[in-house]
């Protein structure tokens, strides 16, 4: 079956919900507020980028963009993540896909770059590295990186949106 990749709709939510719940229910690393962050991201208006990867009728991945502030106040920065696949589905290249189609619609959008919270050696393949000026507080810089679309590199603390503190 083709997987299509597209923008979100409001008919996605619930699906979308489901699909980051399970992609995260066993994940290391999580407090597991991944589906109330893209849901508080979405109501505050926050969600740049959103796309959805579709099998047929079911939604099988979601990856959500938002933007991010820098201390030297730094514009066009954006957050990628969460990025949800269901654990059926994985490691057939869908989250690639859904990364690669996000990063393509930022720069279509005219970012000047993105960051990522997240294993290296899996968002080195898509030009993300560590930039020692960029940082995010409390977050060891080796799972901190980013990738500029402009070959500029801002230097300061990096932000989340607020929504990023959902609980629920």
């Amino acid at each position: 079956m083709a997987l299509v990749i597209r923008p979100e709709t409001p008919a996605d939510c619930t699906a979308i919900e489901r699909v980051t719940v399970a992609a995260f229910r066993n994940a290391p690393h999580t407090g597991h507020t991944e589906r109330f962050i893209v849901g508080a991201l979405r109501r505050a208006g926050q969600l740049a980028v959103s796309l959805v990867a579709q099998e047929g009728e079911r939604i099988v991945g979601h990856v959500a963009v938002s933007a991010v502030t820098i201390s030297s106040r730094e514009t066009d920065w954006y957050g990628l993540g969460p990025i949800s696949v269901l654990p059926e589905c994985q490691d057939r290249g869908i989250g690639s896909r859904l990364i690669e189609a996000a990063l393509a619609e930022l720069r279509r959008l005219g970012a000047a770059g993105c960051v990522v919270l997240g294993d290296p050696g899996y968002y080195s393949r898509f030009g993300f590295v560590v930039h020692a000026g960029l940082v995010l507080p409390g977050v060891s810089s080796e799972y901190f990186q980013a990738l500029s679309f402009r070959g500029r590199w801002p230097d300061g603390d990096v932000s989340y949106h607020e929504a990023f503190n959902a609980e629920e």
